[in-house]
């Protein structure tokens, strides 16, 4: 059954990013190139990228070898800390500074919504709660902080940035830090959250 799981939610993230990317490239009004890189700029469609991958991973991992660690206590759960960021981020902050319509809504649904709730779901029955540790978190922000770095490098040079609270044209550097810093401690915060309530939990006798 977690194989089946498994395949329904890397086909269903797989196909939201997909399409996200084939509604940004026909409703361009720069190039190729450049809408893939804005596309690319988004935590959203790197974090939903990343659930695609580790479940399309964990499909075809083995026991041992350097797939194996999709299977170690602690993985699951950092992609779990960084799709619960991205849909608390868009319900609490972007919901209703663009309202999408038709397909566009329903894509941008799976995206900020739907994946959120159903890998906390999954996290829930798969995750090896016990063995989670507060030493992990440093590890899990390593990758919003590189994307931090990388989108103010790139809105620096391009005066593109793919979110409002880190706009510095708008903003300023000083605020965006704040916002950031705010941001950060929410991913601590979500990380805690997830390593208490797995030591809460009682232990399940089947996994889905």
């Amino acid at each position: 059954m977690r194989k089946n799981i498994s395949i329904l939610l890397a086909s269903i993230t797989w196909f939201s990013v997909l399409a996200q990317y084939y509604l940004m490239i026909e409703n361009r009004a720069f190039s190729v190139f450049e809408t893939t890189i804005r596309f690319l700029s988004f935590f959203t469609i790197l974090t939903n990228s990343l659930v695609a991958i580790y479940f399309t991973l964990s499909l075809v991992k083995k026991k041992k070898g350097y797939l194996s660690i999709i299977d170690k206590p602690g993985t699951l759960t950092a992609v779990t800390v960084h799709i619960t960021v991205v849909g608390l981020v868009y319900q609490i902050i972007l919901r209703y500074i663009w309202v999408p319509y038709g397909f566009q809504m329903i894509v941008n649904e799976i995206l900020h919504s739907l994946m959120p709730v159903l890998v906390i779901i999954y996290w829930y029955f798969n995750e090896k709660k016990r063995h989670l540790t507060y030493k992990q978190i440093p590890r899990w922000l390593i990758y919003p902080f590189v994307y931090l770095i990388l989108i103010l490098i790139r809105g620096h040079v391009s005066n593109f940035y793919p979110y409002p609270f880190v706009d510095v044209n708008a903003l300023g550097l000083t605020q965006v830090l704040i916002n950031s810093i705010l941001i950060t401690l929410l991913f601590i915060l979500i990380s805690c959250s997830f390593i208490k309530l797995g030591k809460m939990i009682k232990i399940h006798k089947w996994q889905v």
